[in-house]
């Protein structure tokens, strides 16, 4: 165990625990406070790391495995430029993974672990979901590895990563300025945890923005709609079981009543509510009711951003 490896395990995730706990006690002297979703939240930090010691190998080791035995060379980290490229190389991956869990079902059912609190705080920055490693989230950091950089240090670059996106679940942060779109803040990160229907699938970045901007993702918070956080079917379950498996009985379900094999592959790799008929409730699908619905009610219905699209599915917020 290395001096990082000592950093994360017994400064961070102690620090981002006492941390948030201070903010729930600030935030409950002014207004109600969801303890029991901290509850929970604490329940998916402290079972997650369980998992991975019970399952140290991710379902991508053997990705992992082939990129290092297959690399094209060994890139020495040993200037600033080397990092640097290191640094944006991990942004890239981050951002695909990230919107991968957010746009195939596969990836999903981990990941809505994360967007299912229905209040927007510090401690839901920890409730990341327990499998993880049996999704195989660990796959798009392979190009990383094939490319020459230490497997151990894209993974530690990417826990960086991850702790600094801890702040930006604050809700009491205000926008900042000249930084919004091009760092993922605290208001772009409220953004990517609305449920709204505007809002939905935007904002993939960890800690940059630059890749949301490149490919069409971003979309700034806007003053006239306030953020209504959790999923799109809210979960108000506080059962921390209910709420790790939920996705995944879900999708079991849906796997046992296919009838072609297109719709195997649909429901496991697909976005989130798609329907083999096409009458499914993916975040298009949801965009297309309500544009349909308005023209219907002869109300005009502004066209959600093009920096939104493609979006999220609907059980994703």
């Amino acid at each position: 165990m290395n001096q990082l490896d000592k950093f994360l395990l017994f400064v961070a995730v102690p620090g981002v625990a006492l941390v948030s706990l201070v903010e729930a006690f600030v935030l409950s002297r002014r207004r109600a406070y969801d303890w029991r979703a901290m509850a929970v939240s604490m329940f998916d930090l402290f079972a997650r790391v369980g998992v991975q010691i019970v399952m140290p190998l991710s379902l991508a080791a053997p990705i992992i495995t082939w990129a290092y035995m297959h690399r094209l060379g060994n890139v020495p980290l040993d200037n600033a430029t080397a990092f640097i490229a290191l640094f944006l190389g991990q942004e890239f991956c981050y951002y695909w993974f990230h919107r991968a869990a957010h746009r195939v079902r596969w990836f999903w059912c981990n990941h809505a672990v994360h967007h299912s609190p229905n209040e927007l705080n510090l401690s839901a920055a920890y409730r990341i979901g327990m499998f993880g490693r049996l999704t195989g989230n660990a796959l798009f950091y392979a190009p990383l590895v094939w490319l020459g950089f230490p497997a151990k240090v894209v993974f530690e670059v990417l826990s960086l990563n991850l702790l600094y996106q801890f702040w930006i679940h604050a809700t009491w942060i205000p926008k900042l300025g000249w930084l919004e779109g091009i760092l993922n803040t605290p208001s772009a990160h409220r953004v990517h945890h609305a449920a709204n229907l505007d809002y939905l699938d935007a904002n993939y970045g960890g800690v940059l923005l630059v890749f949301d901007r490149l490919f069409g993702t971003y979309t700034p918070e806007r003053d006239d709609l306030p953020c209504r956080y959790g999923l799109v079917t809210p979960l108000t379950t506080y059962n921390p079981l209910r709420i790790e498996f939920h996705q995944w009985m879900q999708l079991v379900r849906d796997l046992v009543s296919a009838r072609s094999l297109r719709a195997v592959l649909g429901h496991l790799f697909m976005p989130p509510g798609w329907s083999p008929d096409g009458n499914g409730s993916t975040t298009e699908d949801l965009r297309r009711r309500a544009q349909g619905g308005a023209e219907a009610a002869g109300v005009h219905a502004p066209h959600p951003p093009a920096a939104v699209l493609p979006q999220r599915a609907n059980t994703s917020a």
